[in-house]
C-alpha cells in the first residue's frame, strides 16, 4: 500500500516537508516551546520537570509500544506516556496509572478527556 505524501510544515513562511506531524522537526520544537511557555498550565511546568522524564523514560522502555494500538490487533512504537488519571485531578506517577501511547492515540485521548485542547 502507498504511503501518504508528507505536505509541507504548517509554520509560516516554511517551505520544508513535514515529517509524521504537522510541522517540519526544525519548528516543531518551537511550536512545543511556545505551548509550554504560554498556553499550558503554569503549574503543570512544576509537576513535569527532570524527575517526570525519568520516570517516563524507565515506562516507556518496559513498554515500547502504544497500549491503546496493542488492544485494536496493531504493533505501533509508543512516543508518549500518559496519565490515566490527570496529576491535576489527584492522579500520581504510579505505573498503574500510567500508560505508553503513540502520538495520535495520545492526541485523541488528550482530546477526549479535554486535557489540552479544550473539551472533546
Amino acid at each position: 500500500m502507498p504511503y501518504k505524501p508528507r505536505r509541507a510544515c504548517a509554520f509560516p513562511g516554511c517551505g520544508l516537508l513535514a515529517g509524521n506531524g504537522q510541522y517540519c522537526p526544525g519548528h516543531q520544537k518551537t511550536v512545543s516551546s511556545h505551548y509550554n511557555r504560554f498556553q499550558r498550565d503554569p503549574e503543570s511546568r512544576k509537576r513535569y520537570g527532570y524527575a517526570w522524564k525519568r520516570i517516563r523514560d524507565s515506562y516507556i522502555r518496559e513498554h515500547p509500544l502504544c497500549e491503546a494500538c496493542r488492544r485494536q490487533g496493531r504493533l505501533n512504537p509508543a512516543e508518549e506516556v500518559h496519565h490515566i488519571l490527570a496529576l491535576s485531578k489527584g492522579g500520581g506517577n504510579e505505573p498503574d496509572n500510567l500508560m505508553s501511547l503513540c502520538k495520535p492515540c495520545h492526541s485523541r485521548i488528550s482530546v477526549q478527556t479535554g486535557d489540552r485542547w479544550g473539551k472533546g
